[in-house]
């Protein structure tokens, strides 16, 4: 047996985490949990500050449980990286945006394995975490690791994990989420496996490779993205039916099995679902192959904020008003229901593409109370009160928050644009029209 898996089973390891966001806090905090000592990592001077005083800002995790562990020793955060030296196993769980042109920033991966190379040690696990294109993990990492002399799969071991958090979920947490796991050698794959089973209660799901992994990975998202494109092209075409598309599906839905919903809107938004297809179809032109189906359901999705705010402009104009001057309240800037994310959120291009048309825009989230895009920052409005509602020429509803009472909305906006059927079971229905 590995003297590394005996240490993990004996919880005398030293477990690092490299990014101290979404993904990574969560993670640091489970293991804590689990009766590890973790250090965490961060660039960000004010998360690592946070995390001491065991002061939460990411929605998913338990603030108790984060102030428990800081307080019992099992986690710190530093900003110097020194400290990998006394870890023995590292996780980057680091952004990997696109860039200006749409193409992969992997330079947060890169910098975080350059990072750990001066402090690489024998027998130390290194776990990449981060979406990436595959072929990331065995091309990148392992040749900036391997610079150090020391050799994979023999000195130090490297495999991938892909996160799969999802943002706002009730039930599925890190803790309780299947893992996969790839490493660059079977063992590799082995000590990766005892560490999250160390970890999680879910289980952990071996693969042949670093880029099955990986792939794995895009294909979770790239399934979402291609399907919420379908159901948003079959949303524009029944619009110029004269159908319901809330009704189509509902209908397809009673269908026992071959069939799971998804549902229209303003477009998908997050760190995942918008970007993990363009990783995909940029590495596919290496092969010399284009992912016409993928990047088909990126053009569609895509115009949905365009369409959205087309459809806002067909329902002022049924009040006989235009759109420039027309005083517009976006209800939800958070890119998905009952979270406090609005990373890549299609209400922000909806919000933009409005005022380029000389709309005043307001918004309200009620886990949101102001948000910063393209270097402009902008202040919600304090409450969805009466008087608030009956200000605005259209109220326009970009994301289904629980905390929003939408019979309230219904009763006192004039003119409702609702692209997520939140007030399906709003009765009265004259002022409401759907996407």
């Amino acid at each position: 047996m590995s003297v590394l898996i005996q240490k993990i089973k004996d919880r005398t390891v030293t477990l690092g985490v490299i990014g101290l966001g979404y993904v990574g806090l969560p993670l640091a905090v489970e293991k804590a949990k689990a009766g590890f000592y973790v250090i965490g990592f961060d660039v960000q001077l004010q998360k690592v500050d946070m995390v001491n005083r065991g002061q939460n800002y990411i929605g998913d995790v338990v603030n108790a449980d984060l102030e428990e562990v800081v307080k019992g020793g099992h986690l710190k955060a530093t900003s110097d990286f020194a400290s990998v030296a006394s870890c023995d196993c590292v996780c980057i769980a680091v952004p990997t945006p696109l860039d200006a042109h749409q193409q992969p920033d992997i330079s947060f991966v890169r910098t975080s394995t350059e990072s750990i190379l001066p402090h690489l040690h024998q027998d130390m696990l290194v776990v990449l975490e981060s979406t990436t294109y595959p072929g990331t993990t065995q091309e990148l990492v392992k040749p900036i690791l391997e610079s150090s002399g020391l050799a994979c799969g023999k000195d130090f071991f490297l495999a991938f994990s892909p996160e799969r958090v999802d943002p706002g979920n009730a039930f599925y947490k890190t803790k309780n989420t299947p893992k996969v796991v790839g490493g660059i050698t079977p063992q590799c794959t082995d000590i990766a496996a005892a560490l999250y089973e160390a970890v999680l209660e879910a289980p952990v799901h071996r693969v042949s490779s670093p880029a099955v992994a990986e792939m794995e990975k895009i294909l979770e998202n790239t399934y979402r993205n291609v399907n919420i494109g379908l159901i948003n092209e079959l949303a524009i075409l029944c619009d110029r039916m004269g159908i319901s598309i809330w009704e189509v599906i509902e209908a397809a839905k009673s269908k026992p099995y071959g069939f799971q919903a998804f549902y229209p809107g303003p477009g998908p938004g997050g760190h995942c679902i918008p970007l993990d297809p363009c990783y995909l179809s940029w590495k596919a032109r290496e092969f010399s192959f284009h992912t016409s189906m993928i990047e088909a359901s990126m053009v569609i999705n895509d115009r949905m904020p365009e369409y959205c705010v087309h459809r806002a402009m067909r329902a002022l104009n049924e009040q006989k008003k235009a759109v420039n001057g027309a005083h517009v309240l976006v209800l939800g800037v958070a890119y998905k229901q009952d979270i406090d994310d609005y990373r890549e959120s299609p209400a922000l291009r909806v919000i933009a593409r409005l005022h380029a048309l000389g709309a005043e825009v307001s918004f309200f989230d009620p886990h949101i109370a102001a948000y910063e895009h393209a270097g402009n920052r902008y202040e919600g409005i304090p409450a969805l009160t009466e008087k608030a509602l009956k200000a605005y020429d259209l109220v326009m509803i970009t994301t289904c928050h629980t905390a929003v009472d939408y019979e309230f909305v219904a009763r006192h906006a004039s003119l409702i644009l609702d692209t997520k059927n939140a007030m399906k079971h709003v009765e009265r229905r004259g002022n409401i029209r759907l996407l």
